[in-house]
Formats: C-alpha cells, structure tokens, sequence
C-alpha cells in the first residue's frame, strides 16, 4: 500500500536460515492461525458464505461467446508471464513490429465479469475483502478458487473470454494510439519471472517451453524491448525507480526455514511497464467517455523536507518542492555510488512519500496523478482476479464500449474508493503482521543479540527499525530520541511474540 505499490519489486534474493532447533513444529499452521484471527479483526472474511458458494455451484464452465463484437484472437502468441506458483492468471502479452519502428503492445485482461456480475453472493463477498490476501502460510483469495484458478483464470491452453488493451509505441516509447476491445484468446505458453529473466539476462539455454512454440523466441525479446522504451520514457518524465526489501517465508513441509527475499529482473520489467502503460490507456479511455470512475494516487509527498535532509547527509542536494525528477536522479546516484545499501535508502523514502489511496475522478476534475510513477492518468485495472476495483473498472470499460450508462453511480464511487483505501491499510497490516510473526519464529532463539539497522518509521505511535540482514522490522523499545526514518544505528533483539508479530529492540549504540 505503499509508495512502490503499483511496482512490486524488491532486492536480491537473500535468504534468512532459520536458527531455531529443527524439531517438528507446525509452524505453517501456527502462521495460518494468525493470518485467520488478524483477517477478523480487521474486517477481512477469510471464508465464503454459504449463498456465494452455492452460486458459484451454478456456473457450469468459462464465459462463452457472447457474439458482441468478439474479435478471434487465439491464434496470437500470447504467454503468461507470472510467479512460478501461482494459480490465478490475470493477463496475457504478446507484442508485433509494425512498420517504421513501431511496436504493437497487447495485453489481454481476464474477463471475470462475464461470470461475476455486480451485486451477486460472490461479487458482494469480493467487494467487502477487495482484494486477495496473500500471507506467507496461506493464500485467502478475493473469488472462488474455481474461479480465480480456472475458469476466469487464463490457463495455459485454455480459451478464455478477455479484455485486450492494445497499444502502438513509438520508437521514444510513447503510445502514440491505442484500442480496447473483448476478444477470445488463448495461452500458449505459462512462463514464470525468474527462469524467463535466467534466459534474457544470461546465456542460460532457452526454457523449453518458449523453444516448443515457433516465434515465441522473437517474441518475447521484442516484448523485452518495448518494455524497456516504456521505462525509459517514464524515467525521463521522472518516475521514480526504487528497491525495497520484500520477504517472504520458506516452509521445509509445515517447518518453517527461511525468509527468502524477491528478486527484481527483466521479466517482471516487462509485467511491471506493460501493466502501467495498460492502466493508463484505461484511465484516459473513461476519461474521454466522461465517465466517473476511481483513480490510484500517490499524491505529492507532505514530507518532502526530510527527503532533502537525508539527500543532504549523503552529500546531494533536491530542490525546496517536490519535484519527482530530482528524486530520481538522487535515487540513480545513489544506487552507482552504493548498491548494496540502495533498498536501505529507497525504504526510507518510500515511509516518506507516504501511502497510495484510490480516489474518485469525474469527468469535470482533475486529480493529483502518481508522484512517484511520474503519470497523471491511472487506475487499477488489470488484476480482476485478486482486484476488485480492476473488476468495477472492467464493467466501466465495457459500459463505455457498449455507449451504456455507468453500472456505478457517482455516490457509490466514491464509498468503494473509500472502502477500497481502507480495505488495502488492513490487507496490508495483515499480510506484514504474518510475515512478522514468521520473522519472530526464525528469532526466537537470538535474544541478546545485536544487529545493524535503519529507522523506517518515526511518530507519536512510536519509532521502527529494520535490520539489514536479515530484514526484519521491529520496534525500538529504548534510544529512540532523536531519530527519524534514514537514520542507521546498532540495535539489540530484547523480544519476540510470534502471535502478535512483534520484534522489539533497545538501542545498542
């Protein structure tokens, strides 16, 4: 929910060993105990209601062929470009040279509001989560597994009724036109991030799946290179490029081993620039059909002032207003000069720029945009399966294709905008609160020790640190006068409760 949220990246792949005997315990159900308990406390329901499960009963396969301007798209060469593991596959990308330079971007959104319509059980049950919930000891999803998994789900060799975005790049990376339409697609190959980046960033042999289908090859590296003029362009324009530490937990069977740490790479560059681009031919699309609809945010960060002093610490100097470009020039420097202690950075200035929000846009306003994407035009819309607001978005955009009147009044915009902001604070809170108490397991057996780490959280309710190996966020209990977010100190581990998620520190300086 932070800054960064729209990015999903993080440093290197670090891994955590667990210093705890090696004794069976049930540590997974122990985690999934907790995720339960935090959910209800903060209004998530981890099940479905007896109603929603009996209309998903109803639903006897995918969402056929309506016959409303339905393009035939299977043939194409799209591929899902994804995590290794998961189930729920949202989009499709394929790309196409076009004469002159050009390139021919298309991304295809699953279309889950041909079988989840608005106000049904299991549409209801979706908005009051709004969003799947992804814990390290179990995934509670937003739909239906039938659902999310399969048959809204853009499986390998599966047709599947889809939104497609389409986009024509300039050789700068500038869209110079774009189209959304419903078409039939088809997945011709599942791919994950990190065997498809071993391949476009080393000499590794070709993934077989790519090499069993003709043209794929070319394919992806032109996909790969349209990516790369879109962040370029963003770049330039002063998006703002960040690395942050995102751990996520191990499990040897029920015993959890280890926190292991994201990796960033080229394919999830390419996921990253393409969804991007995607969400904001969206926003200007209902735009220019004058329709309300709900925007993501970051606005221009109100604690600038200490982003300049920590830039003055480092030697650097950021103009007196935000200016998102300087930013990134700063963040560039940084990264050459210390690459290694660049997550460190990046997490203090992501506390600093402060929360995403959604907000509603009417066709008469104007809104702040994305500080730290560096666009005026956004809005989630290409997640349905784990989004809900990518689901109201969805039915927007075909209310406008059709030249139908909006499925969502202006009041009701606005309260799910505002549910939504509050919803993704809780999701949030329960997702780090169960990787916390992961965190609390691995140190049970390190109390006393002493560890290097940096502040990333300062006020009334109290000051955070996170130590830099491994990365694990705590409370600083004592010798916390003075400090602020950025600033590095030694700290000492005085306590752990795994059933809260709590990590506590003194200061050891």
């Amino acid at each position: 929910g932070c800054a960064i949220d729209d990015y999903n990246i993080s440093t290197s792949t670090r891994k955590v060993n667990s210093m705890k005997d090696s004794g069976e315990r049930r540590d997974r159900t122990r985690l999934q105990n907790i995720a339960r308990k935090a959910m209800l406390e903060r209004g998530l329901l981890p099940d479905f209601p007896a109603g929603a499960m009996a209309e998903l009963d109803r639903i006897p396969g995918p969402a056929k062929d309506d016959g409303e301007s339905i393009r035939d798209l299977r043939d194409l060469l799209w591929c899902s470009i994804d995590n290794h593991d998961s189930l729920d596959l949202d989009q499709l990308t394929v790309a196409e040279s076009i004469s002159g330079g050009a390139i021919k971007v298309m991304v295809a959104i699953a279309d889950v509001d041909a079988l989840v319509k608005k106000g049904s059980e299991i549409d209801n049950r979706a908005r009051q989560n709004t969003t799947s919930v992804y814990t390290g000891a179990q995934i509670y999803p937003m739909l239906p597994e039938k659902l999310s998994t399969d048959l809204t789900s853009l499986n390998h060799g599966t047709e599947r009724l889809a939104v497609v975005i389409e986009m024509i790049l300039e050789e700068d990376g500038s869209i110079r036109d774009s189209d959304i339409y419903r078409a039939l697609v088809r997945n011709r190959a599942r791919l994950s991030y990190n065997k498809l980046a071993e391949w476009l960033e080393t000499d590794d042999p070709m993934p077989q799946v790519i090499r069993s289908e003709e043209g794929l090859e070319e394919n992806l590296r032109l996909q790969d290179q349209a990516a790369r003029k879109l962040k370029l362009l963003r770049h330039l324009n002063g998006a703002i490029d960040f690395e942050t530490i995102q751990a996520h937990p191990v499990f040897d069977g029920d015993e959890l081993r280890d926190l292991e740490i994201d990796s960033r790479n080229r394919a999830k560059d390419i996921i990253q620039d393409f969804m991007i681009a995607a969400n904001g031919v969206v926003a200007r699309h209902l735009s220019s059909q004058k329709l309300p609809f709900i925007q993501r945010l970051v606005r221009t960060p109100k604690r600038w002032g200490r982003i300049v002093e920590l830039a003055e610490e480092m030697g650097a100097a950021l103009p007196g207003q935000p200016d998102a470009r300087a930013l990134e020039e700063f963040l560039s420097a940084a990264k050459a000069a210390d690459p290694l202690r660049f997550p460190d950075l990046s997490l203090s200035i992501v506390k600093l720029l402060g929360r995403g929000e959604y907000a509603l846009q009417l066709p008469e306003n104007s809104l702040d945009g994305h500080f730290s994407l560096a666009v005026t035009d956004y809005v989630h819309s290409t997640a349905p399966n784990r989004r809900y607001l990518d689901l109201a978005t969805q039915r927007l955009l075909k209310a406008a294709d059709a030249g139908s009147p909006s499925p969502y009044e202006k009041e009701e915009l606005q309260k799910l905008a505002e549910h939504c902001s509050v919803q993704e604070s809780a999701v949030n809170k329960v997702e780090r609160q169960v990787t916390k108490a992961a965190a609390a397991i691995l140190l049970e057996g390190r109390i006393g020790e002493r560890f290097e780490a940096i502040v990333t959280g300062s006020s009334f309710k109290g000051t955070w640190v996170r130590l830099l190996a491994p990365p694990v966020e705590g409370r600083l209990e004592t010798g916390y006068e003075g400090m602020d977010v950025g600033r590095r100190l030694r700290v000492r581990l005085v306590r752990t409760d795994v059933e809260k998620g709590h990590i506590d520190f003194e200061n050891a300086d």
